[in-house]
């Protein structure tokens, strides 16, 4: 019996300077995610669950960052969104 593969869950931003650093981040915290950059956004998959850490994005800018700032630059996601001060998590909820 072979067992199905997780659905992937995806998140895209606006490609700028200031989404760069969260892109980072993300793509930091989450090795198996494939980041695609098209004119004006990148778009990162993920089998299963994509994660964004607060501490990860502050590595990154070197300051102190609010989660809900992600939503500046958020042109689109797919999956259940759990979040909280620190995490901001993509999954689905099979």
């Amino acid at each position: 019996m072979t067992t199905a593969a997780p659905s992937k869950v995806f998140i895209a931003f606006q490609d700028n300077e200031e989404a760069r650093p969260v892109i980072e981040a993300i793509q930091a915290d989450n090795p198996e995610a494939v980041t695609v950059h098209s004119p004006g956004l990148v778009k990162i998959d993920a089998p299963g669950r994509l994660v964004i850490r607060r501490a990860t994005v502050e590595e990154h800018t070197g300051r102190p960052f609010d989660l809900q700032q992600i939503h500046v630059n958020l042109v689109t996601l797919s999956g259940h969104i759990d979040e909280d001060d620190d995490e901001f998590t993509l999954r689905w909820n099979h």
